[in-house]
């Protein structure tokens, strides 16, 4: 972290010791106002975050500045604390993801503890897994490609790092709230009012420094992966304001209620939440997969025609699908229909998106054999085309009748949330932590390997195991016998489940050991000096030394 002190200026450590302060006293405020309510216990959480920051900005407010011009030279320091706190997030909502599943299996497991409850700790996996992993390493890889394919820099030192740490403050707060009762009881947007507006605050700044540094660009053409990350930050910030439009019942006290009610709460929440699949958990994971696969594969996009058309098929038809979320509800069926129709009609552009992947990769599948690395983008693509069309499926509402409020719906989720998320965030973090650090290659090629074939079981047994609970929960719940009535209580299925519970269990653990490996990897990779390396087989121009600009993108 010293070393990120050391890139600032004078005039920016005085304006990163402001901002330090100034999230210490406006936590020390809201623990005051909100004395006995979690909106004050966020107060102190808020001013300890700000309190560490200030108290280690004046310790090393007088190191001498670094001698790198930022004219010959990208910013990565942000890079590399998106990548720590990526992983780290990684390890703490995956073992709640952990937790909860065993809790499936034995209830008992949560201790009579209101703070354990599956209820809590559910939304601490997906909070920690898709926002905390997810997030982390989006906007370290979207501050990478911007630069590279740009050959530019960020236009300052103190925007980025305040991006990468107020969004983990987000985070931070979402994950500790749960536990504390905390919650809108929202899908992926659970966290109360003054969060959400916190996260506002920095996804604002997080937009205004992309396009600065977009408009500062050296090469005049907007590489594709650009694209995708402008949706993915421009369109999550439209849906999350709208969604999370509430009021407080107090400006002291955490607790909101929905500014929407009734069924056109339900219409917005999945508007919502099903294009935070789209444009938190696609697009900007597509951006990564246009970018890195190419650069680790040294071949071209297959058709860049293919990029852009999927880009705009993507854009528009993903955002009329969230109301498939809601067959057979009180919902208008007209509306139903046409998400329907909609999810159907998304086939298209997210095939064309995972062929032109695939076909990336002509000439260079010998190098897809001997580099995990590469293999782990490969999978990810495959898994993004099963994922989409098995998405297109569901949403055909004979065949969510049978779906929906099964395990089934997790099993697809996982598929894209471990296959193809997971699998394409290793991939790039694998590719860009030695570019990022100046290292030849990741500190052991064997381990990336160990890792990839425990992502791949991992993520394979958990989603078997889903598909077959699923779809035996549907049939079960939907069996008459001769005289009319169902031939099994709910209490039978919930039975039947229990063996696939422990599967599912044992896959998330697997993946987990594999996410370990991972952290265990990076760490040894920026710890080991360059000397201890064997020669790298995957170089690219930006990999050692001073960063150089790079070549324009293919």
């Amino acid at each position: 972290m010293k070393e990120i002190i050391r890139t600032l200026t004078v005039g920016e450590r005085q304006a990163a010791l402001a901002i330090a302060i100034g999230v210490t006293v406006a936590g020390l405020a809201m623990a005051a106002l909100g004395n006995g309510d979690p909106f004050g216990v966020h107060g102190y959480v808020v001013a300890a975050y700000g309190l560490v920051a200030t108290i280690f900005l004046i310790r090393c407010y007088n190191l001498s500045p670094s001698n790198v011009d930022r004219a010959d030279s990208y910013y990565d320091e942000p890079i590399k604390a998106a990548v720590v706190f990526s992983l780290a997030w990684a390890v703490v909502g995956m073992l709640f993801g952990l937790w909860a599943a065993l809790q499936l299996a034995w209830p008992s497991l949560s201790f009579d503890l209101p703070w354990s409850s599956f209820g809590r700790i559910r939304p601490d996996h997906t909070t920690g897994v898709i926002f905390g992993f997810g997030g982390n390493a989006l906007i370290g890889t979207s501050f990478y490609v911007v630069q590279r394919s740009s050959r530019a820099r960020m236009p300052d030192q103190v925007a980025p790092l305040f991006v990468i740490l107020g969004y983990n403050l987000f985070c931070v707060l979402g994950a500790t709230g749960y536990l504390m009762g905390v919650t809108k009881s929202k899908e992926y947007a659970e966290p109360e009012w003054y969060a959400g507006l916190w996260l506002v605050t920095v996804w604002i700044v997080y937009l205004i420094v992309y396009l600065r540094t977009l408009a500062r660009r050296k090469e005049p053409h907007i590489y594709v992966a650009n694209w995708y990350y402008i949706a993915f930050i421009v369109i999550v910030a439209i849906l999350y304001i709208v969604n999370n439009l509430a009021v407080p019942i107090a400006f002291t006290r955490a607790k909101s209620y929905s500014l929407f009610g009734g069924v056109q709460d339900a219409m917005t929440q999945w508007w919502y939440g099903h294009n935070a699949v789209a444009f938190f958990l696609t697009a900007g994971f597509l951006g990564m997969l246009y970018y890195f696969m190419p650069k680790r594969a040294g071949r071209p996009i297959y058709s860049y025609r293919i990029s852009i058309i999927s880009f705009w098929g993507i854009t528009f038809f993903y955002i009329w699908v969230g109301s498939h979320h809601l067959h057979y509800t009180a919902l208008p069926e007209w509306v139903q229909i046409l998400g329907m129709s909609f999810s159907l009609m998304l086939l298209v552009p997210s095939w064309a998106s995972a062929g032109n992947a695939l076909m990336t990769l002509n000439g260079a599948w010998d190098k897809v054999r001997d580099d995990a690395t590469l293999r782990f983008m490969m999978v990810a693509a495959v898994f993004y085309g099963l994922t989409t069309f098995e998405g297109s499926f569901m949403a055909i509402r004979p065949v969510n009748s049978l779906s929906h409020y099964t395990d089934w719906t997790i099993a697809h989720v996982h598929a894209g949330a471990l296959g193809w998320v997971a699998m394409i965030t290793f991939g790039s973090l694998y590719a860009m932590v030695p570019w990022v650090w100046k290292k030849p290659s990741m500190y052991s090629p064997r381990l990336v390997e160990v890792h990839f074939w425990c992502a791949l079981s991992g993520a394979l047994i958990y989603v078997l195991a889903m598909w077959n609970s699923g779809i035996l929960q549907g049939l079960m719940w939907r069996t008459y016998n001769e005289h009319g009535t169902l031939a099994y209580s709910f209490v039978d299925s919930v039975v039947a489940m229990h063996p696939y519970y422990i599967a599912r269990a044992l896959g998330g653990l697997i993946f987990l050991v594999g996410v370990l490996v991972c952290c265990f990897n990076v760490f040894m990779t920026t710890r080991t000096p360059v000397d201890a390396f064997a020669p790298a087989r995957h170089k690219v121009d930006d990999a050692l030394g001073p960063v150089p600009l790079p070549r324009p993108a293919e």
